[in-house]
């Protein structure tokens, strides 16, 4: 069994801390109840009456001009249904298991205010990774030991290398290790084998976080969302962003031991969840919206095998760097010599944008991504449109 032990790992103030109660709390609505309590307007939204009387809409906009429900437990029952595949463990996910926030990156903040104290504590990150971690650790004055995955194209993670550090002097400070799976930009699936190792670490006192956003670009069953069951340490991120198509309503989801769960729940505000976002993740994730997810992957999927396939016959196109478990590929640019070469490949980029109104991601001064881009799976057409630039600007930029 691991280390962890929650009561001395996470901050004190926010163990003790007593999350806000509002009288729903104590009083659920029926939807017969006179709602007196919480100072809202009980004559309804200011909206057109257009769009508030619209009867095609599923969403009850009459409901904008009360508080969302605070603990979302039939939606956070959707996403449970969701994960408990039972190929990791026979033991079932609850809502209890379930903290839902303002995209993963509330999650990710969360997390560092539960954990780490400013000025002192650590978290531990893989690059190249995703940049909302570094960020957030920079806002809360938390700084960063860096273990780089192995290279590519495999970009493991170096659990031998990763250990040593959780158990040298001073790693009782290193509270969070955040892993992406599949990774960004590198798009490759970390072994469950070598999560469980970090996991099982005989004395480090820590939480391991695994951000999981591609994770349904990734086989069947790659999610390791139910092992938070196996796990006292363990915290699996997710979003709706990416494979659901619902960037726009900005839900993440965490799923983590029901200990873990109660604090991340105590320290968030009161209603982060809009009404509005809830019913639509809600959709999402109920059987008519999975269906739909379905199809669109699929989609997805083949534009993706379409591309591995015709990139590399493109004249200045390098190797396919890291997996293809995501919604997007990571592709060195060569210059005259056949080299990677980031001069060429932000030139690329550039000019993709600026003439052909394609925009990818330059990533060559991530670690390990000398002269690459990223570039995310687009419709049919768009990947057309995308191979067709790309040859041109490609000839252009290594002709000069």
């Amino acid at each position: 069994m691991p280390a962890f032990n929650l009561a001395t790992c996470a901050r004190p103030n926010i163990l003790a801390l007593e999350p806000y109660r509002c009288a729903r709390d104590d009083y659920k609505d029926d939807g017969t109840n006179i709602l007196l309590d919480a100072n809202e307007n009980a004559f309804g939204p200011s909206l057109p009456p257009a769009i508030s009387s619209s009867s095609s809409s599923s969403i009850d906009w009459l409901g904008l001009h009360r508080y969302p429900d605070p603990h979302q437990r039939d939606l956070k029952q959707l996403l449970c249904s969701l994960r408990n595949t039972h190929a990791h463990t026979p033991k079932t996910l609850t809502p209890d298991h379930l903290f839902v926030g303002v995209g993963s990156d509330e999650a990710i903040d969360a997390l560092l205010r539960c954990f780490c104290v400013p000025g002192r504590d650590r978290i531990l990150t893989c690059p190249p990774t995703y940049g909302m971690y570094s960020v957030s650790a920079q806002v809360n004055d938390v700084a960063l030991v860096k273990v780089p995955l192995r290279p590519a194209p495999s970009f493991a993670l170096d659990v031998p290398s990763i250990s040593d550090v959780l158990s040298a002097p001073g790693s009782e400070t290193i509270k969070l290790a955040y892993f992406c799976s599949p990774g960004n930009p590198t798009g490759a699936l970390l072994s469950k084998a070598d999560v469980e190792k970090i996991l099982a670490h005989p004395t480090w006192n820590g939480v391991v976080v695994v951000d999981e956003a591609y994770v349904d670009f990734a086989p069947d069953d790659a999610s390791l969302a139910e092992l938070v069951a196996e796990y006292p340490n363990l915290v699996v991120m997710q979003t709706l962003s990416k494979a659901f198509g619902m960037a726009g309503i900005r839900l993440g989801a965490a799923f983590t031991s029901p200990e873990i769960a109660q604090v991340l729940n105590n320290l968030k505000a009161p209603y982060n969840i809009s009404s509005p976002t809830s019913a639509l993740a809600s959709a999402a994730v109920g059987a008519e919206g999975l269906a739909v997810m379905r199809t669109n992957r699929a989609n997805i999927v083949a534009q993706r095998d379409r591309l591995v396939r015709e990139l590399p016959t493109i004249p200045g196109v390098g190797r396919l760097r890291g997996g293809t478990e995501s919604n997007f590929l990571l592709y060195e640019m060569l210059n005259a010599a056949g080299e990677p070469d980031n001069e060429v490949a932000h030139k690329v980029y550039s000019v993709l944008a600026e003439n052909q109104g394609v925009v990818v991601r330059f990533r060559g001064k991530e670690h390990g991504c000398l002269g690459c881009l990223r570039i995310t799976v687009g419709t049919e057409e768009e990947v057309t449109r995308f191979l067709s630039s790309l040859k041109n600007v490609l000839a252009k930029t290594r002709g000069q």
